[in-house]
């Protein structure tokens, strides 16, 4: 009989990088794939699954107006035991470091069934910054049977913690082979989007939503943007701006008036690959960003103080520049003015992955159960 394998996920970047692991699993003649969502972002979450052809086998649909992190972890142990209790599965999967994935880990741990960590070992260092995805990452480290690293640095991070060698992977990142897949999808942009940089004058893509970042620092990183607005006025730069009221408070009265800069609705996952893809620089507080540009040969400015992913600062392609708004207009100055140091950073090699992560992933994964051998660890020096 082939292995059960339940991956629970409840958001958008969960579901990006859950996806590849989910082709695997289906494509693979010793797995079985039971595939679970919670729902925890609801129409973002529903425009991923579309977009990679995955169709739930369970979904929970948790979601509810303005919930809390206890209110998220409530709903998902009390919809998620009664199916683990029916279907058993092998191994459950959870990814990364959302209230899902921690409530997930802890629903299986209870019932005795193994826990896969995708993108374990993370570490910003500070249990606030970000919150709570520290919180919920350490959790879960405590609570997987197998975790998969996506890098030799996360691999460390969690040898300092007592984690066995035997049960930690270096798997790259998934995010990586969702991202190649996506860009070959070549999506179309929304007409507004695709009218407004319709030119040869270089594209700056913003994204911001940290919780950490919420009141001060973001309406510094909307003064910020307007600045950047107003001194080069032949940039276009397009803000998807996150649904959050306190976002749209601090963010649009700084941009108001700025004709180079357009603010959009969030939009689906292959629209902004093409849109990543068709940038000139990404100015961003996101996680998986950090890891995405990248792989496109786009630097990276992030706007916090911590980052969890120190590999690409350390390789040059990501500049931590923190909320801090003259630091922001300063860094971007030198990538929009310095062509030397923009190649620098454009041409760093990424250090995430390589596109093949899917496939160590549940190459792991039976090893553990003993039923294969791994395949060889990531290391981006290699290739």
């Amino acid at each position: 009989m082939p292995l059960k394998v339940m991956p629970v996920y409840g958001t958008r970047p969960e579901a990006i990088k859950v996806a590849p692991l989910i082709k695997h699993l289906h494509d693979n003649e010793h797995t079985e794939a039971i595939v679970a969502v919670t729902g925890q972002h609801r129409e973002m979450l529903d425009q991923v699954n579309t977009m990679f052809g995955i169709t739930p086998d369970i979904d929970l649909n948790i979601m509810q107006a303005g919930q809390t992190l206890h209110e998220i972890i409530e709903r998902t142990l009390a919809g998620l035991t009664p199916v683990l209790q029916s279907e058993r599965p092998d191994y459950v999967v959870t990814q990364g470091d959302t209230t899902t994935t921690l409530a997930a880990s802890m629903a299986a741990t209870f019932l005795e069934i193994p826990v896969v960590h995708m993108e374990a070992g993370l570490r910003s260092g500070s249990k606030r910054s970000p919150f709570p995805e520290e919180i919920n990452r350490k959790l879960t480290t405590q609570l997987a049977d197998l975790h998969l690293a996506p890098t030799s640095r996360s691999r460390a991070n969690l040898l300092a913690e007592n984690i066995s060698p035997e049960d930690i992977h270096v798997t790259g990142n998934t995010v990586i082979d969702a991202l190649l897949e996506a860009v070959t999808w070549r999506t179309e942009l929304p007409v507004d989007v695709q009218n407004f940089i319709n030119s040869d004058q270089p594209l700056i893509v913003v994204t911001t939503h940290r919780r950490e970042n919420l009141g001060d620092s973001m309406s510094a990183i909307g003064r910020a943007i307007g600045r950047l607005a107003f001194d080069f006025p032949d940039a276009k730069i397009v803000l998807p701006i996150h649904r959050n009221p306190a976002v749209r408070a601090a963010i649009l009265p700084e941009v108001a008036d700025r004709a180079n800069v357009l603010v959009t609705e969030p939009i689906g996952y292959g629209e902004f690959a093409t849109l990543l893809d068709a940038s000139h620089l990404v100015i961003t507080d996101s996680g998986g960003i950090q890891e995405e540009a990248p792989s496109l040969g786009k630097p990276v400015l992030v706007m916090r103080d911590t980052t969890e992913r120190p590999e690409a600062v350390d390789h040059g392609t990501v500049e931590l520049v923190g909320p801090d708004e003259n630091r922001i207009v300063e860094r971007a100055s030198l990538l929009l003015t310095d062509q030397a140091h923009y190649d620098q950073m454009a041409q760093a090699t990424n250090p995430y992955g390589d596109g093949k992560a899917g496939a160590r992933s549940v190459a792991a994964i039976l090893h553990h159960a003993g039923l294969g051998e791994p395949l060889p660890d990531f290391d981006p020096d290699a290739r």
